[in-house]
Order: structure tokens, then C-alpha cells, then sequence
């Protein structure tokens, strides 16, 4: 039995499995941690976890598509979270962190990565497939025009890694433009940094990316750059994710 694909949340599932053995085997096998999917729809990277790993969570909203995973993985150790994972408290369900892995919806993949963000302290790593273009933004470096708020926030905990790309055709329905895959993996050292502050100032200098960090953040608290620093001068885009923690510390 298969599903069919809701227009309002944005589904797409994927079908190919070359590409979902690529994705489930991307997810690291050291630390020996939980697993969780965000969004199984079908269920064809779910039953790849499941092989590899033995049991797995799964966060799903489509109650068509808990009812078929229920059905399909009846004698299986998977444990369903019937949420939205923007609503989501991963505190009620995980006692540690945990390797995270899905296919996000295109439509509110950057708000499920701020919400990662604000419960980053079970995300031991995250193997995600998004939109491309919002993939390689996330991914990008300093100096990239598509360096943006999420490459600086994310980038302060994880390092973020470009994969692969995934055509339409892998999917069912097709979508219009491509996918992509990342990685997010723990830094060696994460900086001691108020998180808070750091999000506040990273959105106000992007938000007026054109302006230079003298104009873009005037007025703004918290902001430990001394009066004479040169990367006044700078835009948002040219500083490095160590400038914007060092901007944030106090």
C-alpha cells in the first residue's frame, strides 16, 4: 500500500533506493547512540535504519502515514512520535543525544533547524535531505553569497558537510527543483558562547547584509567589538563564525 502525497505538507517521498542506502549510510556508526527520522513518510529510509541500526524513533505528523508505519513495521522496533516536530520536545522522548536523520518538508526545513538549535544538546549529529539551494547556503563559507544566518549558527556547533545531490526523479511525487544532503557533525570544541545574544546579533547583521556591521548593528546590546575593531567595516557575509561568537562574548 503506498500513500499519497499531501500537497499542505509538502511531501515528497523518496522512492530510489540507491539514494536512501547513500543517506542511511551516512549516519555515523560511532558514537553507538540512538536514532531518530524526522518525516518517514513510506517508510523506504526508515526500513534501511531499522536494518542497520535495530530499532529507531521516527517524529511524524500525517496521521495516513503513522497508520501505514504502524501497519508496515508492526513486528519492528519502532518507537512513533505522532507531532509536529516543530512542536516537539525532544526532552519528553530522548534521554541523551542522538543521530538525526530525514527527509525535510522544503517549506519548513530552516524553522525545524532553529529548532534543532534550541535543543542542541541531543543533536549528536544530523543527516539531513533539503532543498538544494538551501543545502549549499547552509554549507557555505565566509565570503559566499549565500553565507548566511544557519551557516553561522550551525556552524558554531557542528561541522557541516555538502554530500550529494538528489534529482527529482527520485521522488514520488517529483519535485521542481533538486535536493540535497548534508551532514552535520560535532565540533572538536564548541565554544563557550550565550546563545541567546549570539542569534540576536547573527539575524540583525544578516537581515541588512548590505550594510556593514557599524550600520547594520547600530544601537544593538551585547555587541563586544571595541569601538576601533576593522570589522565595523565588514558586512555580515565576510565574517567568520569565530568573529561572530568573539561579536557575542562577553
Amino acid at each position: 500500500m503506498s500513500l499519497s502525497p499531501k500537497k499542505h505538507l509538502g511531501q515528497h517521498f523518496l522512492q530510489d533506493q540507491q539514494y536512501a542506502r547513500r543517506i542511511a549510510g551516512w549516519v555515523p556508526d560511532e558514537p553507538r547512540l540512538p536514532v531518530l527520522e524526522i518525516g518517514p513518510g513510506e517508510g523506504v529510509l526508515t526500513q534501511l535504519l531499522l536494518t542497520r541500526f535495530g530499532n529507531l524513533k521516527a517524529v511524524e505528523l500525517d496521521p495516513a502515514a503513522v497508520a501505514h508505519l504502524s501497519t508496515r513495521f508492526k513486528d519492528e522496533a519502532l518507537e512513533l512520535i505522532f507531532q509536529d516536530v516543530l512542536k516537539w520536545e525532544p526532552a519528553n522522548y530522548l534521554t541523551g543525544p542522538t543521530h538525526f536523520v530525514g527527509n525535510l518538508p522544503y517549506n519548513i526545513s530552516s524553522p525545524i533547524f532553529f529548532h534543532l538549535l534550541d535543543h542542541r544538546e541531543f543533536v549528536a549529529s544530523g543527516v539531513f535531505m533539503l532543498q538544494k539551494e538551501v543545502a549549499e547556503r547552509i554549507c557555505a563559507g565566509p565570503g559566499s553569497k549565500v553565507y548566511g544566518i544557519l551557516s553561522v549558527l550551525l556552524g558554531v556547533y557542528f561541522d557541516l558537510q555538502y554530500g550529494f545531490t538528489v534529482p527529482p526523479g527520485a521522488f514520488r511525487p517529483p519535485p521542481k527543483v533538486q535536493s540535497g544532503v548534508i551532514r552535520l557533525l560535532p565540533r572538536a570544541a564548541v565554544p563557550e558562547v550565550d546563545f541567546p545574544t549570539l542569534k540576536r546579533l547573527v539575524k540583525q547583521a544578516f537581515n541588512q547584509r548590505r550594510k556593514t556591521l557599524k550600520n547594520a548593528l547600530q544601537g544593538a546590546e551585547g555587541v563586544s567589538f571595541a569601538p576601533d575593531d576593522p570589522r565595523w567595516a565588514l558586512r555580515a557575509e565576510q565574517l567568520r563564525v569565530e568573529d561572530f561568537v568573539e561579536m557575542a562574548s562577553r
